[in-house]
């Protein structure tokens, strides 16, 4: 398959898979169980995963590592084996995509807040980073996704962390939004129009968004981001906000609303569509129909 940015530069608009976390609680795991322990006992459950979204007609198709950094697993007091764990994710995804679809390794938030704000030093969140992308570099991913990341400074630490632990490696980096009266803010108060130039100062190859929003809030996110970047835009939008129906949580918007909604991306100068909670392969599978060269007819 030809490389991840080759395409892009071609104008290949990608497909991206979806959830995970719905995937793996169907598939056994247990609330308040770490998700990508896994990957330490049941790796073959992370293939299936795969090859349901390829199946879907997804180009890049992401790892069982989004809670993969030390820091994060330290929670569980799988710390150490960190490498193992996000070694063999990589590795599981390769065995079921068979070079078919790029193979994109998901880091995300480390679960502490960096000083003044909380008490974590950037230089221990930066050295838990590196274990992560070393593990991903020595396994062979196609690609690196820093997502749902809400602190910028969070996501230059692990930016850098990539960069100097997985040299050639294209890096992915998508901001978590709120939407608010005034635009679009992340939790910790940085804008579009920042995270846009500080992402690309910092060397990422592809940036955007995921999670917080259902897609026509992406849509207003995707246009902001294009006002200050020419770099390739990758959006993951949740089917929806939540709702709880009959005692269960529910993401409201369906595969064939999502669909629908495609090709208003592509027209804002998204590069990469996928799913983020809330979808499944029946949400990619629509995308993918959706933005062909026949469904963009």
């Amino acid at each position: 398959m030809n490389n991840l940015l080759e395409r892009l530069r071609d104008g290949t608009i990608l497909v991206a898979d979806g959830a995970m976390g719905t995937m793996l609680f169907e598939r056994g795991l247990r609330s308040g169980e770490c998700p990508e322990a896994m990957n330490l006992t049941r790796p073959s459950v992370l293939e299936d995963i795969a090859g349901l979204y390829l199946d879907a007609g997804a180009d890049i198709i992401q790892t069982n590592t989004f809670g993969g950094s030390p820091l994060k697993l330290a929670s569980y007091s799988l710390a150490d084996e960190a490498h193992l764990i996000n070694s063999n994710a990589v590795l599981a995804v390769k065995r079921a995509v068979a070079g078919k679809a790029h193979v994109s390794a998901s880091c995300g938030p480390c679960g502490k807040i960096l000083k003044p704000y909380g008490d974590t030093e950037p230089e221990l969140v930066y050295e838990s980073f590196e274990i992560q992308m070393k593990a991903f570099f020595e396994s062979g991913c196609d690609v690196i996704c820093i997502e749902t990341m809400m602190d910028l400074r969070e996501m230059l630490l692990a930016i850098r962390a990539a960069k100097e632990k997985a040299p050639g490696i294209p890096v992915m980096a998508t901001m978590t939004y709120d939407a608010t009266p005034k635009g679009f803010f992340t939790i910790m108060g940085d804008t579009i129009e920042k995270a846009s130039r500080e992402l690309e100062e910092a060397g990422a190859d592809v940036i955007g968004s995921n999670c917080g929003n259902g897609i026509e809030n992406m849509i207003r996110i995707a246009r902001e981001y294009r006002k200050y970047t020419t770099l390739p835009i990758i959006i993951q939008s949740n089917a929806g906000l939540p709702v709880i129906k009959d005692g269960t949580l529910v993401y409201p918007e369906s595969p064939e609303f999502m669909a629908s909604m495609a090709k208003e991306l592509v027209d804002a100068g998204v590069s990469i569509i996928g799913g983020c909670c809330g979808t499944g392969p029946e949400h990619i599978r629509a995308i993918k129909n959706a933005i062909s060269p026949a469904g963009l007819r």
